[in-house]
């Protein structure tokens, strides 16, 4: 079994910075693509960064300069910091990845969201 588990939403101001992480856990070989999508209401699913199987990085256009994906290899984490938060960023934060397991299956996974609310 493999678990993806976000951390780190919460409700900010406008301008105000937020840090999300996405630990993978359970009985995984190797990931490939790892990154975080969201979701607005009456608005669907977007993806907002993730790193590529190559390693490369792809952002959305509307978080480029103020969204930085990194991560933990050792730890099998993924991270956003968001910075200069306007309150279109609000949304429910998905962590995705695709996942090679133990048994030489690949699947996609998806954590269960993490709520991030900007307002003043």
């Amino acid at each position: 079994q493999v678990q993806l588990v976000e951390s780190g939403g919460g409700l900010v101001q406008p301008g105000g910075s937020l840090r999300l992480s996405c630990a993978a856990s359970g009985r995984l070989f190797s990931i490939n693509r790892m990154g975080w999508y969201r979701q607005a209401p009456g608005k669907e699913r977007e993806l907002v960064a993730q790193f590529t199987s190559s390693g490369s990085t792809n952002y959305a256009d509307s978080v480029k300069g103020r969204f930085t994906i990194s991560r933990d290899n050792a730890k099998n984490t993924v991270y956003l910091q968001m910075n200069s938060l306007k309150p279109e960023d609000t949304a429910v934060y998905y962590c995705n990845a695709f996942i090679r397991t133990i048994l030489m299956m690949t699947s996609e996974y998806w954590g269960q969201g993490t709520q991030v609310t900007v307002s003043s």
